[in-house]
């Protein structure tokens, strides 16, 4: 079996990439004039803008550069960088999105030769019980590798960018539970089964403190 963790590692990684967003964020705060008497004026608000960083993993798709990842990882990113196993920055365009199923695909221009698909699995045949292995960049740690079960399917998660027109909140069916650790960092990732395929792409956790208990969904 460590055999066999070891040939995944070293199979697969070369085709998961960490993601680098920038956000420009738009908020409003309190402002009170600079007056010479102290007179009653009502609370005014003006808008503000800073710029919000967030980070996720994704896998490479085919030889045109497109590597999958979750929605909510680029989802409003002004600017998208990212970056290979051996260190290679390079910029990302978002080429599109599915809100509904919490998937994005995004576009590097970069030579061909340089990237290495990922292997692709069938998540119809899942039994609980089945080994799986998460390769991503949690709490912002490239290239870590985790291992565990399938401990449910058939489960659902909310989209949480994603409503009905009754502003009801859509809710991805199907979804594979799995206690292989997942954190911040993981999402966009791929789930693998024992042969390196991949069955799923890593998306939540259901935890209170925002870090591994045990239970992670994928899509």
């Amino acid at each position: 079996l460590q055999t066999a963790y070891e040939h995944i590692y070293e199979q697969v990684l070369p085709s998961v990439v960490s993601i680098t967003v920038t956000s420009v964020v738009t908020e409003t705060v309190p402002y009170f004039p600079e007056l010479p008497f102290n007179f009653d004026f009502p609370q005014q608000e003006v808008p503000r803008e800073y710029q919000q960083r967030g980070a996720g993993s994704g896998f490479v798709w085919d030889k045109e550069g497109h590597i999958v990842t979750n929605n909510h990882v680029v989802s409003g990113a002004e600017r998208i960088i990212v970056t290979f196993y051996d260190g290679t920055e390079v910029e990302a365009e978002l080429v599109g999105t599915d809100p509904n199923a919490d998937l994005a695909v995004i576009k590097v221009n970069v030579d061909p030769n340089s990237l290495t698909i990922v292997p692709l699995g069938s998540s119809a045949d899942l039994k609980v019980g089945q080994i799986t292995v998460a390769i991503g960049n949690p709490f912002g740690l490239k290239n870590s590798m985790t291992t565990g079960i399938v401990s449910g399917l058939g489960r659902m998660l909310d989209a949480a960018e994603s409503s009905t027109a009754q502003g009801s909140t859509y809710s991805i069916p199907d979804i594979i539970q799995t206690d292989t650790a997942i954190n911040p960092g993981n999402s966009g990732g791929p789930l693998l089964d024992l042969s390196g395929n991949v069955i799923g792409v890593n998306t939540a956790i259901e935890s209170s403190t925002r870090s591994n208990s045990g239970v992670g969904y994928a899509v």
